[in-house]
Order: C-alpha cells, then structure tokens, then sequence
C-alpha cells in the first residue's frame, strides 16, 4: 500500500460586492472572499492538500488564475476534477482535516451542510471530512476581517498491486 499526506493553505481577501463561499456553502455576510473563482478558501486548501499529496503540484498549477475557463468557478468543480485526477492515478481519499481562520461570521452552524457538499463531491463518507473554524484573536489581517485564510491536510493512498 502507498500512503502520501498532502497540506494545504490557502488565503483570500474579503471585499464588499462579493459572496462568501466555504465548503461549496454560501454564507451570508456582508463582504465575501475576491478572487478569481467563486474563491473559496476551503475547498482550494483542500484541492492543494490532495494535489500535494499525489505529488500533482499546486491549484495555481492546474487552474491558471489567468484562464477565463476558471473564471467564477463554482470551486466544487474543481475539486471534483482534482478527485477524478487522483482517481487516474489510482488513489482514493482516506479522509481530509481542515481549519478554516476568520473573524467573523461564525460559521460552525454551517459545517454540517459543508462536510454535506464536500462528502457529495468527493464520495467520502461524513466522518472523514473534518472541519474546524477558529479566530485569530483579532491578529493579524485576518483578526482586521481584511482576508480569511483556511489550511487541510489530507491522506490518500492505493494497492501496490
């Protein structure tokens, strides 16, 4: 058996005039995450986590933030094409831990329908999908509600066989 543990991290500025998108969930706020996609901030620290893991490179890599094809990405498609890549290698997802970092708004009313959104895309089961959210004691941009940031780590693996 071949067992790889990828990381990711990934950050977005918040900006009035955009929607706030975590785990392929809107959430209602009053400034959301600017960036090239829908911008979530999750869902791309997992891409990158379970692209690293396979050695595959980065988000960057694979959706060019200078490519109108990504542009206004429901960011669930690409993690469903990340899935299908690893799948052509023929590795499967053990499971995906994340922590999600910003001021506000609270979001732990919304993990539940984001592990929903991430378990549908990705076919694991609910209880190896794990998400976190946490503050920064208002330190740093994401403590001055300038950006949010999030980070997962994932596990995968296939039969040597």
């Amino acid at each position: 058996m071949n067992i790889r543990i990828g990381q990711g991290y990934d950050v977005h500025q918040l900006g009035e005039g955009y929607d706030l998108w975590l785990g392929g969930v809107k959430i209602p706020h009053t400034v959301g995450s600017v960036g090239h996609s829908d911008a979530d901030v999750l869902l791309h620290a997992m891409c990158d986590a379970l692209l690293g893991a396979a050695a595959m490179g980065d988000i960057g890599k694979h959706f060019k933030n200078t490519d109108p094809r990504w542009k206004g990405i429901d960011s669930k498609i690409l993690l469903k094409i990340v899935v299908e890549m690893l799948q052509k290698e023929g590795y499967k997802i053990g499971n995906i831990d994340s922590t999600v970092c910003l001021q506000e708004p609270k979001i732990g009313k919304y993990i539940p329908e984001m592990i929903q959104a991430i378990a549908s895309v990705t076919g694991l089961p609910d209880n190896c999908i794990s998400i976190k959210a946490t503050t920064t004691e208002e330190m740093g941009f994401v403590g001055r509600k300038e950006g949010l940031e999030a980070h997962a780590v994932a596990l995968i693996y296939k039969d040597l066989n």
